[in-house]
């Protein structure tokens, strides 16, 4: 076998496949009247630093194959490490026996045939073929990203630097005849500093992933744009509250989409759990706002063929020019809904994306902030107060003051709250775009949010 962190030290598809094949003629043997099985392996190399010294060095493989079987309108999923035909038989047993048990699910079951696969050939180049980084180059890495930011001026402390190397596999297959393998590659770069000390120490930090180590930023970059926005945190103060503009930065800006994926999910919509219900088709955003999802983005951080129930992907908008698109189904919530499935089903249930996109506006950074007289740039939140029935929104944060159209001193310990869909009514993007992250947006800006604090120190 090859190297440990190889991608073909990994096994091959046929192999899972044929352990795939195996779990679900094992299934229909026992009385499944359908099944399906994912086989997934993966390895991973993670080299930790702290002030310039090794930490921690970690290095994982694992195996795992997971069976869901139906017996009419019954399901029960199991999931086990050996991928043995004796342990695999007696995981249908097992399954079998708790399916016999559970409650009947009107919805349930296999995507239908006429949806499965149909997708054409193509290549993602998911997969580095450079030689992977072995333990000293991961460190090496990690080591040059914590000393760029220690090198920043105000740096007190470190909680160190991090690189990381993955590969991972995927093969799916279902009784009613859907079959098909993946695999691809990741590498990150992480930095976390400490600037002050005592009561008045900040945090921050950086981070860059992707497929190809040609397309992470070096730990140079990644090192001092750790350090830089650690040390710009220095001081806060507490903002004025009131009604005001806040501004997301990138980094934080992603969450608002990940609120309407969420919002829009077939399963949400089915559990009239959603504050989007009755808005499908409606011009909830401005018209200058467009996101899209695409599966098919050469070297995606989340591109797929097929998705978790087998079928094919396709690009979609999600919002266009302001109207948000169509319910987000799996199999299940789409059978619920009276509806076709959407190519964006989960594997075991839910809904998954591609690559998303929120397409940049016009205008610049500054001019986006040029008319604000008191509002704030939000780089970090914090909680999880959103209600995803209302869509009532109430999160901490921390970032910096904007007075007079310009990005001023650092600020903290306050809330900003609204509810989304006026977020989202009142929202501007910036043609800032940022692309490191997993969920590409630029700078947006809202005003429909009020800011929960004191008086600042300067009155």
């Amino acid at each position: 076998m090859d190297d440990a962190t190889s991608p073909n030290a990994l096994p091959s598809d046929a192999w899972l496949i044929d352990r795939a094949h195996a779990a679900v003629k094992a299934a229909r043997a026992v009385g499944a009247e359908a099944a399906e099985a994912v086989v997934r392996a993966g390895h991973s190399t993670s080299v930790s630093v702290r002030l310039g010294e090794l930490e921690d060095v970690d290095s994982a493989a694992d195996v795992g194959l997971s069976l869901r079987l139906f017996v009419g309108q019954r399901a029960a999923s199991i999931s086990v490490t050996d991928l043995a035909d004796h342990v695999l038989a007696d995981a249908a047993a097992r399954a079998m026996a708790m399916a016999r048990h559970a409650p009947d699910d009107p919805w349930a079951g296999l995507l239908d045939p006429q949806y499965l696969g149909g997708g054409s050939p193509m290549e993602l180049d998911l997969v580095d073929p450079a030689s992977p980084p072995d333990a000293a180059m991961l460190r090496a890495a990690a080591t040059r990203a914590e000393g760029a930011a220690r090198a920043v001026a105000g740096v007190s402390n470190s909680d160190g630097g991090h690189a990381v190397f993955s590969i991972a596999a995927e093969a799916h297959v279902t009784s009613h005849g859907f079959a098909d393998a993946a695999r691809s590659t990741s590498h990150s770069i992480s930095a976390s500093v400490i600037a002050g000390s005592g009561d008045t120490m900040q945090r921050d930090y950086d981070w860059t992933s992707a497929r190809h180590h040609v397309d992470i930023l070096s730990p140079e970059e990644i090192g001092t744009r750790a350090g830089q926005r650690t040390v710009a945190r220095l001081h806060p103060q507490m903002p004025d509250g009131g009604a005001m503009p806040i501004v997301f930065d990138p980094r934080v800006g992603a969450s608002l989409i990940g609120h309407l994926l969420g919002a829009m999910s077939g399963p949400a919509i089915a559990r009239d759990r959603s504050f989007l219900i009755g808005h499908e088709g409606a011009a909830i955003f401005p018209a200058a706002i467009s996101i899209i999802d695409d599966p098919h983005v050469v070297r995606g951080q989340r591109s797929y063929i097929f998705d978790g129930e087998g079928m094919a992907s396709a690009p979609s908008r999600i919002v266009d020019h302001g109207v948000i698109g169509p319910w987000r189904c799996d199999m299940a919530s789409a059978r619920q809904l009276g509806r076709a499935p959407s190519g964006h089903g989960g594997s075991g249930g839910g809904t998954t994306s591609g690559n998303i996109t929120l397409l940049p506006g016009d205008q610049s950074f500054a001019a986006l902030i040029a008319d604000i007289d008191r509002g704030i740039l939000v780089t970090e939140l914090v909680g999880q107060g959103v209600d995803p029935i209302t869509g009532d929104y109430s999160r901490g944060a921390s970032g910096f003051a904007i007075v007079g159209g310009e990005v001023a001193h650092p600020v903290s310990g306050f809330t900003i709250a609204g509810n989304l869909l006026e977020i989202f009514a009142s929202l501007t993007a910036a043609n800032d775009l940022c692309t490191h992250y997993a969920t590409h947006v630029p700078s947006l800006r809202s005003d429909a949010l009020f800011v929960a604090g004191g008086m600042s120190d300067d009155g």
